[in-house]
């Protein structure tokens, strides 16, 4: 379905690398080193490809970059792994739990090598009810409130009401650790509320890691938001195809995972068109092992499956830095991703008190102001909406 034969040679390498093939090497030998680092260096790969190489019996003396990128990064993911676990452990004491999402919380809980996780910060969840008490917590142990973003402002209410915060702290080894603080699972512009499970309910069912006060979504939980969240980015933006790992590993680590419970909480959320380009795509790259049956349940009707097939290998699964859409393409594409006209409806226009509470208007007059409002903030602002 995905035309990986359009692929250069040595992005073709990467995905042969990624998913083991038994050619891998001679592929190595063949397209040369350069080609092959400077693309994972392109794709944001290159410490997982490294470790792949250090790692192979049949070759020798590979380039000094790979090792240096490799432990480079190891150095810094074990250094955030350590705050994590240092701030997990503080907001324990108020009995404040604190989940651990996507490559977070497969770095932390599931793969055994922090050096093949790069990540730019972490990402957490926790409930609502203790949010503000978490943030005064965050707050005194050093850490600076600001987003990355320059379109959003450090503003606690409409931070809290748009589902998340950002903060960043200068870690002891130097490296500045950008550390968010979420009640919304996934929270994006183009996802309802709605279609994200309740972080009560995923509280709930998380999981304890050994050694650390830090939670883990369950097996199936913990799948469903990383495919919302590749959903969210479009599969292709950035971190693009480094993304689709998260799913193959989530896979892989639990070989006993409840496909039966993952399929209803799906549907139920009405999610299935965009969980099935998340699931598909790390099947296709690197062979997941996720069943046919699941894939079929979610099948959406043929023709949006060519449409959004057709839209990616337009725009590639690789170099996510790269433009992928304008603003229109992008409306347009998300809206393939709903499952029906009434989703999408219910996402560009919200119920009225959903509304109320987002833009803090007190008389409903207002209304339909605010719906002109979030229509632009749909069409042209990149935060939370």
């Amino acid at each position: 379905m995905f035309e990986i034969d359009r692929y250069t040679e040595s992005q073709r390498a990467l995905i042969a690398i990624l998913r083991n093939a038994p050619d891998w090497p001679d592929l190595y030998h063949l397209l040369g080193d350069a080609a092959l680092w400077e693309t994972a260096q392109e794709n944001h790969v290159a410490p997982i490809i490294a470790h792949v190489l250090q790692e192979c019996p049949i070759l020798e003396d590979i380039p000094a970059h790979w090792h240096y990128i490799h432990e480079e990064t190891s150095d810094r993911i074990s250094a955030y792994l350590e705050e994590l676990d240092r701030v997990a452990a503080h907001l324990s004491e108020e009995k404040i739990s604190l989940v651990v999402l996507k490559n977070g919380g497969i770095a932390r809980g599931i793969y055994p090598c922090p050096g093949c996780c790069p990540m730019g910060d972490i990402d957490t969840l926790v409930e609502k009810r203790h949010f503000r008490q978490a943030h005064k917590i965050l707050l005194s142990e050093g850490y600076h409130f600001e987003f990355r973003s320059p379109l959003e402002q450090a503003d606690l209410k409409s931070a809290e009401e748009g589902g998340g915060t950002e903060y960043w702290k200068t870690l002891p080894n130097g490296e500045k650790f950008w550390f968010e603080l979420q009640w919304r699972p996934v929270a994006g512009r183009w996802i309802r509320p709605d279609q994200e499970p309740p972080a009560e309910e995923l509280m709930a069912r998380s999981i304890s890691i050994s050694g650390t006060a830090v939670r883990l979504l369950s097996p199936e939980d913990n799948l469903l938001q990383v495919a919302l969240h590749t959903a969210k980015h479009s599969y292709v933006r950035a971190p693009g195809f480094r993304l689709h790992l998260d799913v193959e590993r989530i896979v892989r680590a639990y070989p006993s995972l409840n496909w039966d419970i993952f399929v209803e909480r799906v549907l139920t959320l009405q999610v299935k068109t965009a969980v099935y380009f998340s699931l598909l795509i790390p099947r296709e790259l690197f062979n997941t092992p996720i069943p046919d049956g699941v894939l079929a349940q979610l099948s959406p009707p043929t023709w949006k499956k060519t449409m959004i097939t057709y839209w990616l290998n337009r725009v590639g699964l690789f170099n996510p830095d790269e433009p992928k859409f304008s603003n229109i393409e992008y409306i347009l594409f998300v809206t393939l991703l709903y499952d029906d006209i009434s989703g999408l409806w219910r996402s560009i226009f919200p119920e009225r008190d959903w509304m109320r509470k987002r833009y803090g208007f007190s008389t409903m007059v207002k209304l339909p102001y605010y719906y002109l409002r979030r229509l632009f903030d749909l069409a042209f602002r990149r935060v939370n909406t």
